[in-house]
């Protein structure tokens, strides 16, 4: 359908299915005309690829998207946008609208059902409320897709491709970075926005890796995860002192487990790299 970036023609479009926007929901649609066919030409979707988006809006994206893919499989929770999706899609047949909850929807068995056979990537505009429950439920389920392509909000964007190592980084870049190569492709302003949010936005693309540091669900891969969420959970103490105090394991013997590690009593998380990370915790496990 012609004109989905119009604000009248969305405006219009909106009030004759009687939909107003939900903060709720973080609903916020794209009107600038130049960001979905990159995120889509970016994220990857072409013939023999399959699709899932993860909330429709209005259908900008679905659209970009389907142009390219083999099939698109959208996830939208808001069921108001139903008959709005009837109408601004109709043209394609090689998309599928599922009005469910992404973070309870059977991903593996969706795909498994709809996309066998084909490149699986995931493409995405994110509310900012959900942004870190869905990636980690991707990234976390290894699910059979290559990359997820999403717009965020551009300081969590930094934050998930945040060089390991650097101030920047927390918890949640250790935890991507385990799964993914993650890397910014390109800002998007507030001003992209109808309504327009209160901050600008950031398109991130992570490509998932064959193999992690640790056999999956392992209680060494367990334990890493735990130290990284401990090593965090208090940013303006050392790593000992973090580890220490949010695992309750006695100071002594953190210390002695980062020196066998090689790192300094005094080291701050974010200058581990993600190998002495898994290290220190390895060590930590055998104290």
């Amino acid at each position: 359908m012609e004109g989905l970036y119009e604000p009248a023609r969305i405006r219009e479009i909106l009030d004759r299915h009687g939909f107003s926007f939900s903060k709720k929901l973080g609903q916020n649609f794209l009107t600038n005309p130049t960001v979905c066919p990159r995120i889509a030409e970016m994220g990857g979707a072409a013939e023999g690829v399959g699709v899932i988006e993860v909330g429709t809006g209005i259908g900008v994206l679905t659209h970009e998207l389907a142009k390219r893919a083999e099939k698109v499989c959208a996830v939208e929770l808001d069921k108001r946008l139903l008959p709005v999706l009837s109408e601004t899609l109709a043209e394609h047949g090689n998309v599928k609208i599922f009005n469910d909850d992404i973070l309870k929807i059977d991903l593996r068995e969706l795909i498994d059902r709809e996309l066998s056979g084909l490149d699986v990537v995931v493409c995405a505009n994110l509310p900012y409320y959900i942004t870190s429950p869905v990636i980690m439920r991707l990234l976390e389920e290894r699910l059979p897709i290559s990359s997820v392509t999403v717009m965020v909000q551009k300081e969590a964007g930094a934050r998930l491709c945040a060089p390991v190592g650097t101030r920047e980084c927390g918890a949640v870049t250790y935890a991507v970075r385990y799964f993914s190569e993650p890397q910014k492709l390109f800002d998007v302003s507030r001003g992209s926005f109808m309504p327009p949010p209160n901050v600008d936005s950031c398109v991130i693309k992570m490509v998932l890796k064959n193999e992690t540091l640790f056999p999956p669900c392992s209680e060494e891969e367990k334990a890493f995860f735990r130290t990284v969420k401990a090593a965090f959970s208090q940013r303006r103490k050392t790593l000992v002192n973090s580890v220490s105090s949010a695992l309750g394991v006695d100071k002594a013997e953190v210390t002695a487990a980062a020196e066998r590690t090689g790192l300094s009593p005094t080291v701050r998380p974010e200058a581990l790299s993600l190998t002495q990370m898994a290290e220190f915790s390895g060590e930590l496990m055998r104290r």
